[in-house]
């Protein structure tokens, strides 16, 4: 059998449970929320999969999150940063905990053969349409949303304070969380005293949750690079200045950053993932695109690699004569800070993920690979909230062993062949999030 390893030092994974009394009984909370998932949460979770919404374009998404909210008990506000939705549980004193959840799907078909597999399609804000599935879990954020809204609200004698339940837009474009709090989230709402959130993980087991006791996901930057050209015959290059092949040049060059300008033992990413140029097999275009991903796991090495890439650029296309009113374009477009949890609230809230939950759910968190998150703004340092966020298994242990026997690979985030299996992603979500609210709003 496989077995999923992550690095952590002994001592830290020895976390003393003795001292920590729980809030509820775990086990009848397990039960309850596995009463909610037969009874409503399996269909909701159904009707969001099928019925994916693009980023600021989640208008039915978030009408149906919130009427959840407001069944469910919660003084519901809409509106919030475009469609956001703000859902307020207030229970008297106490911690005010914000809940986020994310909603945005992705433009890309669905090739899962689900028999709930989403067919919708969408004009996005480009104007074009587009294929969407739910390709990154988002269907599991909500839906666990609902649930734990559902469970606390039937528990409020077992907690005191207020819950901020957040349903965030456009979290696949990294500007959904910034646009809440420019619409006035704190100022409107009270700035939270903790700040949760989860991701459903398809690299994880069912069954298994874990988190950082500091970085959890890296940042990451959209850069758009716009390379001017003097346009001519393809069989008279000499006549114009071409921007493939100038832009080429640039991308090649870029790879040098990462390799000859960062320190080694920094992680860092420079990733060319679209590179639009020319017409027609005989044109030389006076004007080539790319579209970057630039990914760190600081700030400081954050910004040396935009920098970089800005010096870069520019400067290759001077080096290819181009005059000086067409210059080399670099902007960033959108982009998010290193996502870090409070390591003092990360050590409390994984004692308790083992206490009520089981002594082997938590698996010690290794990065792996670049991801990125925008929760990192609601837990910025100019708010001062910490922030708690974990991932939650979501594909069975037998889809792995299948993958080591010679099998299909389980498939990524963002793959059209995303999956993961609801139940079980669901139901542990929801009472990770249960465990963790009743822990910091303890009634005793």
């Amino acid at each position: 059998m496989r077995k999923i390893v992550f690095g952590l030092t002994a001592s830290a994974m020895a976390l003393s449970l003795a001292n920590v009394p729980a809030a509820a009984d775990p086990a009848a909370v397990k039960q309850a929320v596995a009463t909610d998932y037969d009874r409503h949460l399996e269909e909701l979770f159904l009707h969001f999969h099928a019925n994916p919404e693009l980023s600021f374009l989640e208008t039915e998404t978030a009408k149906r999150m919130a009427a959840e909210l407001r069944d469910a008990g919660l003084e519901v506000t809409e509106g919030v940063g475009g469609t956001g939705v703000v859902g307020m549980a207030r229970n008297g004193g106490g911690p005010l905990i914000l809940l986020r959840a994310d909603m945005d799907g992705l433009p890309m078909p669905e090739k899962t053969g689900l028999d709930y597999a989403s067919t919708a399609t969408q004009t996005g804000l480009d104007g074009k349409e587009y294929p969407v599935m739910h390709a990154c879990g988002h269907d599991v954020h909500i839906t666990s949303m609902v649930g734990t809204a559902r469970r606390l609200m039937a528990m409020k004698d077992d907690w005191s304070g207020t819950l901020m339940f957040v349903v965030q837009p456009a979290e696949e474009r990294v500007g959904g969380a910034a646009a809440m709090l420019e619409d006035g989230l704190y100022d409107r709402f009270g700035t939270p005293d903790y700040a949760l959130a989860f991701h459903v993980a398809s690299i994880l087991p069912t069954g298994k949750i874990s988190a950082s006791e500091g970085i959890q996901y890296s940042s990451a930057d959209s850069v758009d690079i716009v390379v001017p050209g003097v346009g001519a015959h393809g069989a008279s290059p000499h006549m114009g200045r071409d921007p493939v092949y100038i832009a080429s040049q640039i991308v090649t060059a870029m790879q040098s950053i990462v390799s000859r300008e960062i320190e080694p033992l920094s992680p860092a990413v420079i990733t060319v993932g679209a590179f639009h140029s020319g017409t027609k097999h005989n044109i030389i275009s006076d004007r080539a695109e790319l579209q970057l991903t630039v990914r760190a796991n600081d700030e400081a090495t954050r910004a040396q690699l935009l920098a970089a890439i800005e010096r870069v650029a520019v400067n290759i296309g001077k080096a290819h004569g181009l005059p000086e009113e067409l210059h080399v374009q670099v902007s960033v477009s959108e982009g998010t800070p290193v996502t870090n949890n409070d390591p003092q609230l990360a050590r409390r809230l994984n004692s308790v993920m083992q206490r009520d939950l089981g002594g082997d759910v938590l698996i010690p968190w290794q990065q792996r690979g670049m991801g990125a998150e925008d929760f990192a703004y609601f837990v910025a340092d100019e708010y001062g909230v910490p922030g708690y966020y974990f991932a939650v298994g979501g594909t069975p242990q037998a889809a792995f062993d299948a993958a080591d026997a010679g099998g299909p690979p389980v498939p990524s985030h963002h793959s059209p062949l995303f999956k993961v299996a609801p139940r079980e992603s669901v139901t542990l979500g929801t009472e990770a999030m249960v465990a963790a609210v009743l822990d910091l709003a303890s009634a005793e």
